[in-house]
C-alpha cells in the first residue's frame, strides 16, 4: 500500500434505527433524529451497535506493516440544512452536541478507536464565525473544519464565488486559530458544463485570500448515471482544463506526496 493510500475518507451515511427514511428526511416516514439516539434516548443502545460496526471497520484497516491507517470520520455533515435526519429543523442543538460528543467519546474512549480524524463539516448555510460555531461540540471533538458548498460554486447555474470565498476564508482562519485542520471538504460542479470551471471558478478561488486548506474534494461519478458526474473523462468539455489545474504549481496530487508521513511539520 502506497503512503499516499493509507489515509481514507470515511463519510458515513448513519441509517436511522428509529426510522424506515433511510439516512435522506422523508415528511411522514423520518423519525425524530437525534433525540432518540442520544444517552437516554430510546433508541441509544441500537445506535452504539451501529458504532460497534464502525468501529470494527477502523480497527481492520491497516497497511502492510500492521500500522493502522488514519482516516477522516465526516459524521453528520450538512446539518445546517434540512435534507437528512440529523439535519437543523429536525434536531435541536442540545441533541446535536450531546450525540456527537457522545459519538466521539465511545469510539476513542470506549471502543479504542485511535486512528479517526474527525471532521466537523456543515453545509454553507452560515456567513460568520458565530453562525458557524452554533453547533460545534467543543475543541476535544474535533480534528478538520470542513464546509460542503455547491450553492455557490455553479449549482443550477448560479454562481457567488465572493459568497463561496467569504466562508471558506470564515472556517480556514478559524482552524488556524484552534489548531486544527481545514478542507474543503465537498464541492462541484454536476455534468461540468462550464469547461473553464476547474481553473476559472475553483482553482481561482483556492488561490485567494491565503486559504490553508488540506484537500478539497469533488462529489463522484455516478457509473449507472450518463449525467451525475463530477470529475472529467477523457472527451468531456472540462477535460482540458482539468488537466490545466493538475499541472498548475498550486494544486497536489497523489504524485506528488512524498514520505508525507516521515516529516514533521509545525503546527
Amino acid at each position: 500500500m502506497k503512503e499516499a493510500e493509507l489515509q481514507l475518507f470515511l463519510g458515513i451515511l448513519i441509517i436511522h434505527p428509529a426510522s424506515e427514511g433511510g439516512f435522506y428526511w422523508k415528511e411522514g416516514i423520518s423519525a425524530a433524529s437525534m433525540s432518540l439516539i442520544k444517552p437516554g434516548g430510546s433508541h441509544h443502545e441500537e445506535y452504539k451497535e451501529i458504532l460497534k460496526t464502525i468501529a470494527d471497520f477502523a480497527h481492520s484497516v491497516k497497511a502492510k506493516d500492521g500500522k493502522l491507517s488514519p482516516m477522516i470520520f465526516r459524521p453528520f455533515h450538512e446539518f445546517d440544512g434540512d435534507w437528512f435526519w440529523w439535519g437543523r429543523t429536525h434536531t435541536s442543538r442540545e441533541d446535536f452536541i450531546a450525540v456527537w460528543q457522545f459519538t466521539v467519546s465511545y469510539l476513542r474512549d470506549t471502543l479504542g478507536v485511535h486512528n479517526f480524524i474527525y471532521a466537523f463539516s456543515p453545509d454553507n448555510k452560515f456567513n460568520s464565525e458565530a453562525e458557524y460555531l452554533e453547533r460545534y461540540p467543543g475543541d476535544e471533538f474535533v480534528d478538520m473544519l470542513g464546509m460542503d458548498d455547491y450553492g455557490d460554486f455553479g449549482r443550477n447555474g448560479k454562481y457567488d464565488l465572493d459568497a463561496g470565498l467569504r466562508k471558506l476564508k470564515i472556517f480556514s482562519d478559524l482552524a488556524i486559530k484552534k489548531k486544527k485542520l481545514a478542507a474543503f471538504t465537498e464541492t462541484g460542479l454536476e455534468s461540468i458544463p462550464n469547461e473553464k470551471w476547474w481553473t476559472e471558478v475553483l482553482l481561482k478561488t483556492l488561490k485567494s485570500q491565503n486559504l490553508q486548506l488540506a484537500y478539497v474534494l469533488v462529489w463522484r461519478n455516478d457509473v449507472t448515471s450518463p449525467t451525475h458526474y463530477y470529475a472529467p473523462f477523457p472527451g468531456q468539455v472540462s477535460e482540458k482544463d482539468f488537466i490545466k489545474f493538475y499541472d498548475d504549481p498550486f494544486t497536489l496530487f497523489e504524485k506528488d506526496l512524498k514520505n508525507i508521513y516521515s516529516k514533521k511539520f509545525k503546527i
